[in-house]
């Protein structure tokens, strides 16, 4: 039976008992729900959930306030956090994602899908933090069939050397070391270059482009996110 704890954050009843009814079927038996972003809060406080679905309309404190405090608090900055978005939120949700949420999901959704990617943000937090299938004692990251060595600026494809530029190199290492997650443009931007490299979002696509000529056959590792960036695949097969 799974341990996790999950806390729901969202405003509307039906939403949050319907999300307990599902994750209570599949042995999620310690689940609680918020209505708003402050009860929210202070749930996380004397709940310390393992997980958090957290609508982004919510009354008196937006959703992205409530995200905004929890990653800016030392205590409850790496409690994972899904969004829950109506498509008209496009501009909300990239904005959430760059303040650290794990990963969204919009309205309507199947509750299948929605514990599918719950179950993926917690396999992927439970892994090291710094990384996925890294020595860190070394620098190599390997997720078949891609190898890389952060510190020798070494990388191959199924057991082939591939030429990088420098820049490459960061965003696919980047995308890499945390598989499934979603980065937007200028996350890529400011964790690959800082946040006062003159460049233009732009620039990504165009070095993502480059990127999957090179993977060539396995340029679908690289996934687009229509509307917000990319992510690197979790488990690849040829397209």
């Amino acid at each position: 039976m799974p341990s996790e704890k999950i806390l729901i954050i969202e405003d509307e009843k039906a939403i949050g008992d319907l999300l307990i009814y599902n994750l209570q079927k599949e042995g999620y038996t310690a689940v609680r729900h918020a209505l708003t972003g402050e009860s929210g809060l202070e749930e996380v406080r004397k709940f310390e959930p393992d997980l958090i679905f957290l609508d982004l309309m919510l009354p008196e404190m937006s959703g992205l306030d409530v995200c905004r405090k929890l990653k800016s608090r030392p205590e409850t900055s790496r409690i994972p956090i899904i969004m829950l978005t109506a498509r008209s939120e496009e501009s909300d949700m990239i904005v959430g994602l760059e303040l650290g949420a794990d990963d969204y999901v919009t309205k309507p959704f199947g509750a299948k899908l929605l514990i599918a990617r719950m179950r993926a943000v917690l396999r992927r937090c439970s892994m090291p933090p710094e990384n996925f299938g890294e020595d860190l004692s070394d620098g190599i990251l390997c997720h078949e069939p891609l190898w890389m060595n952060l510190f020798t600026r070494q990388m191959k494809l199924a057991g082939e050397p591939v030429t990088l530029t420098f820049n490459e190199f960061n965003i696919l290492h980047l995308l890499a070391s945390r598989p499934g997650r979603v980065f937007t443009r200028s996350q890529l931007v400011l964790e690959t270059r800082g946040d006062d490299y003159p460049v233009t979002e732009r620039a990504i696509d165009v070095q993502i482009l480059g990127l999957r000529r090179k993977l060539g056959e396995y340029a679908t590792l690289i996934e687009t996110i229509r509307g917000v960036g990319y992510r690197f695949v979790e488990e690849w097969e040829k397209r």
